[in-house]
């Protein structure tokens, strides 16, 4: 009994100091942005294809891709929801990040405020959905001396020789 009881202690300290501890990296950086502008280099985009043709997630993902955005996910939308022509989920709906989406886009999109504290931006796109526009927004001005909620963007790390990826 002494025995699984100090089990038990012992698990229950462990369990604490990881809480207590969390080596968690943070979700976003709060950054001053240089001449108050938010670029696209600077927004982390997932792309869900949420009832459009198979393979439209891609394409609108490598368009994006092209201007600068960094792409997170592209993929089926996680949770099967279906939208009619497009939607844009993030931390606010006028989040700067969602806006700068929104001004790539020719059909206006449902704007969608979830709370999420990375600050990225998911894209769904429907049937209904037509395309990026030819020439999107740059930039979108943010007020002067704001600081901004920068998600964290990790580079892809190059697998040493002779390592399994998998």
């Amino acid at each position: 009994m002494v025995i699984l009881l100090g089990i038990l202690a012992g698990g229950g300290w462990w369990g604490w100091n990881s809480l207590v501890n969390s080596s968690a990296e943070a979700t976003c950086t709060e950054q001053k942005l240089t001449n108050n502008r938010l670029v696209p280099k600077q927004v982390v985009l997932n792309v869900y294809n949420g009832g459009a043709r198979a393979g439209s997630a891609g394409r609108v993902a490598d368009a994006l891709k092209q201007r600068g955005f960094n792409i997170g996910k592209t993929a089926n939308e996680p949770k099967g929801d279906k939208v009619d022509v497009v939607a844009l989920r993030g931390a606010a709906a006028n989040a700067p990040e969602m806006l700068l989406v929104a001004g790539q886009l020719n059909q206006k999109a449902v704007m969608v405020a979830d709370g999420r504290t990375d600050h990225t931006v998911d894209l769904v796109i429907g049937a209904g959905f037509g395309s990026v526009k030819l020439k999107g927004i740059p930039s979108v001005t943010v007020a002067p001396g704001a600081t901004v909620c920068l998600p964290v963007i990790h580079s892809p790390q190059p697998i040493p020789s002779g390592q399994n990826p998998n």
